[in-house]
């Protein structure tokens, strides 16, 4: 008898890849900094943002980009409704499970599902992975690590369960009693790569079910040194090292998170993480954030997202292809089949 098959997960991952195997994915699943860029652009209080408007900032990402990217990933109460039909065909999906109303307590951050939402109705509405955000700090409180570990493993059962792709995406955050504290979805002021490696480490193991990592920079992405061979260059690679050495390690893909950095800005982080073994990028700001600056015209929103947006998706999708490393999916439990009805019977 062949081993368990997760045939289902192996095929979300290759619809959410170019066919070389690389990840060039465009998040578009961000709700608090599209809720906040609207209201700043209207001179409004983020909650009296339309929901109109919203959406239809979601539809024009995916009109703009959507046939550039190998996946787009998709919130469920906005970009669904209001983007789907505009969504290539060849463009794989991904949803989003969390909601962006996290708790923060004086011990960290706790994570929660969107209400009425969950990886069996990702699967039912055609999803090809389930994304999942934990905010995570590995010197948070006992209390608020165990939570925020179970969340995690939780969710890696249900993707087991209905053999969908789980791609988790850790983010570093400042404690709320902190000088630095802010809800925006930036990186930390006080971010040490420490936490973020150590994070990577926890997620990494096993039972946590983690199919694809999206991972932010282990040094802030807006001041990593040029790649020149002098000492910055070299200490700031070995952080990235060491987060693709535990990737490598358990044989997990990984890509890399923006984190509000510009275009160019994530251009090095990615050489930064290609060297590091690193197999593509889900990114969203470093991609559309400059054209959507020019809300609420939104005609010159489009046109920004036509030139600027594409453009730097373009010298991604470059640099991905020379630099990255191709993930290949895994069909060898396939050659165990010696006999009719095996395939069915293993299939559990």
């Amino acid at each position: 008898m062949p081993a368990e098959l997760h045939l289902g997960k192996t095929w979300g991952l290759r619809r959410m890849a170019t066919p070389d195997g690389h990840f060039a994915m465009v998040a578009l699943d961000q709700r608090p900094p599209i809720i906040n860029l609207v209201a700043a652009r209207r001179g409004i209080a983020p909650q009296e943002v339309a929901f109109t408007d919203v959406i239809d900032i979601k539809r024009l990402l995916v009109g703009a980009l959507g046939s550039h990217a190998s996946a787009m990933l998709f919130d469920p109460n906005y970009a669904f409704p209001a983007a789907l039909p505009c969504l290539p065909a060849h463009t794989g999906l991904v949803v989003t499970l969390e909601d962006h109303r996290f708790q923060d307590t004086p011990g960290g951050r706790l994570s929660h599902s969107i209400r009425d939402w969950s990886v069996e109705k990702i699967k039912r509405i055609g999803g090809d992975g389930v994304k999942v955000l934990a905010w995570y700090r590995p010197d948070a409180s006992p209390e608020v690590r165990s939570h925020q570990q179970r969340y995690v493993e939780e969710i890696g059962r249900e993707c087991r369960k209905w053999d969908i792709p789980l791609v988790l995406e850790l983010l570093v955050y400042p404690f709320a009693r902190s000088a630095g504290h802010t809800t925006d979805y930036v990186e930390a002021a006080e971010k040490l790569p420490e936490l973020v490696i150590e994070s990577v480490r926890e997620f990494a193991d096993p039972r946590y079910g983690v199919d694809l990592f999206k991972l932010e920079s282990p040094l802030p992405g807006a001041s990593l040194p040029a790649r020149d061979g002098g000492a910055g260059h070299l200490a700031a690679q070995a952080w990235f090292d060491r987060m693709g050495d535990i990737c490598a390690q358990a044989a997990i893909p990984w890509v890399m998170l923006s984190a509000g950095v510009t275009g160019a800005q994530f251009v090095r982080v990615m050489e930064y993480a290609y060297a590091a073994g690193a197999n593509g990028f889900l990114a969203g700001r470093a991609i559309w954030g400059e054209a959507l600056q020019s809300f609420p015209d939104l005609a010159r929103c489009d046109t920004g997202l036509r030139e600027q947006g594409q453009a730097t998706l373009r010298e991604l999708g470059a640099l991905t292809v020379r630099s990255g490393r191709p993930w290949t999916p895994d069909y060898a439990s396939l050659s165990g089949i010696s006999a009719e009805g095996e395939f069915c019977a293993a299939y559990a």
